[in-house]
């Protein structure tokens, strides 16, 4: 989809917003595929790396103006940008909005909380009403120290972040999982539209890479997989405990602050079983996805894009019975759930899985219902809800 459905957005002054751009994750993708929808829009980001800079001046060339609030200028930004979350109130608060009629906010957890004139319609795709400061038990882990030193900001977070979403015109949330939490923390009604898997990395475009894809069933090896940036919330360490139980290897993609920590707990055993391969290229990738015996998530995702990637390539997936995972996965078909969050849990299932039960080809039909293009289309239908009053603009 090259252009709005309806040609009377074309016209509109439009702002995209974003949290920043700093990672290049999931959610950076679904930015720009919003981005794609309005090639004429300005975007507003708190602050950006000068690499991310040039990629959106070039993809956008000179039919849009990028804009960086004071954070811009904060050192080390990169390596440190985790802990200037307290000024990201400010920084979306400072943007000026008196000229657009639609401003479009995309956000995991701050960039909702820009202001505009009663007018303009604002519409927000959220992927997280703010997991730090609302869900701080689950995301600092239990019993953390540094929740209880943060308690006085995250207070603060929390009761702006309730102010900031009652100026929302209308939400979009990624999952139902999310719209719960949209409805729970910040009050506020939310419609649906799923994110998307790029089908197109793991050659899932015709029924030939649908063949290629069930020949590599054979090449199968006897290892699991788990793809996550290594944070202590993601619980990694129950899936290295369950495999050092079984004695099955396991495969681990992604870094991240609990690196450490879990490379010493696999270390523990004499011969371990579970080999960190930090971070790969995409073609490594997707060759590690295709010859595993399953991915394991271990973690309550919002929606979670690797669940879908592993089953565009024909895998199963072992996720943790909660959030996006029980919308992705379908228990029985494309893979099975454990409950509790326990390593119990996860060690019996484990033990008793067989990979070879279950069809490539409904893995791969799965993933194929989050594609891009469907993303596109129902995300224009939403902004397309306030045509009337977007027409009287």
């Amino acid at each position: 989809m090259k252009a709005p459905v309806n040609p009377h957005l074309s016209n509109l002054r439009i702002a995209l917003v974003h949290d920043d751009f700093i990672q290049d994750g999931g959610a950076e993708q679904l930015f720009l595929a919003i981005a794609e929808l309005f090639p004429s829009a300005d975007i507003f980001t708190s602050f950006a790396t000068s690499e991310w800079l040039m990629r959106l001046r070039q993809k956008a060339g000179n039919k849009r103006k990028i804009f960086t609030s004071f954070m811009q200028a904060l050192i080390f930004k990169e390596k440190f940008y985790r802990y200037y979350f307290p000024l990201y109130p400010l920084a979306f608060e400072s943007f000026n909005f008196s000229n657009y009629d639609l401003v479009i906010s995309h956000t995991t957890r701050f960039a909702f909380g820009v202001i505009t004139k009663p007018e303009t319609i604002h519409i927000c795709y959220i992927n997280n009403p703010g997991r730090m400061f609302w869900e701080a038990e689950k995301y600092f882990g239990s019993g953390a120290k540094i929740k209880t030193l943060l308690s006085p900001i995250l207070n603060y977070l929390r009761l702006w972040s309730f102010t900031s979403a009652q100026r929302v015109d209308h939400f979009i949330a990624n999952s139902h999982n999310i719209s719960l939490k949209v409805k729970k923390f910040l009050n506020q009604y939310s419609s649906v539209v799923y994110p998307f898997v790029n089908l197109k990395k793991f050659e899932f475009i015709n029924s030939k890479s649908l063949d290629r894809s069930v020949n590599q069933e054979q090449q199968t090896q006897d290892y699991f997989l788990i793809v996550s940036r290594l944070s202590r919330w993601k619980r990694v360490d129950l899936a290295i405990e369950a495999v050092q139980r079984l004695g099955v290897p396991l495969k681990i993609v992604g870094t991240g602050p609990d690196q450490a920590r879990l490379e010493r707990l696999a270390a523990r055993q004499s011969k371990s079983l579970v080999t960190f391969l930090g971070s790969v290229s995409g073609e490594e990738l997707v060759t590690l996805y295709r010859n595993c015996k399953a991915l394991i998530m271990t973690q309550e995702e919002d929606f979670g894009i690797v669940a879908l990637e592993a089953q565009a390539t024909g895998r199963p997936v072992i996720a943790y019975g909660a959030g996006g995972a029980l919308e992705t996965v379908i228990e029985g078909k494309t893979g099975e759930f454990f409950y509790p969050q326990k390593v119990d849990e996860l060690s019996e299932l484990l033990s008793k899985f067989k990979s070879e039960i279950y069809d490539p080809h409904e893995c791969q039909k799965n993933a194929q219902r989050f594609s891009k293009e469907e993303f596109k289309k129902q995300f224009i239908k939403e902004v397309e809800v306030f045509r009337d009053e977007l027409s009287a603009l």
